[in-house]
């Protein structure tokens, strides 16, 4: 259940990050058999491209950071985009 709050909490803040139409939607699959559970996966999905996968929780070794998460996205949706705090150190 502790993995669902926490994608909860990461829904909420991405999409206050980007609100629409950056991001349209954010949607949460809550899947509990032998081969997902405790998956973590961050897709995104934009039209005529195929999905990417931004973050997978498995192969990352571990939640993002949310900060992370955000860059990774706003490197795909809006290269533009200034996160403020949650930016890149350069």
């Amino acid at each position: 259940m502790c993995s669902l709050h926490r994608a909860s909490w990461t829904q909420t803040e991405l999409l206050l990050t980007f609100p629409p139409p950056a991001l349209s939607s954010v949607t949460l699959i809550p899947l509990n058999t032998e081969d997902t559970a405790g998956r973590f996966r961050v897709w995104l999905s934009i039209p005529s491209q195929p999905p990417y996968l931004v973050w997978d929780r498995k192969v990352e070794g571990g939640f993002p950071e949310l900060k992370v998460l955000k860059q990774r996205l706003r490197d795909q949706l809006q290269p533009e985009k200034s996160l403020g705090h949650s930016d890149k150190k350069t």
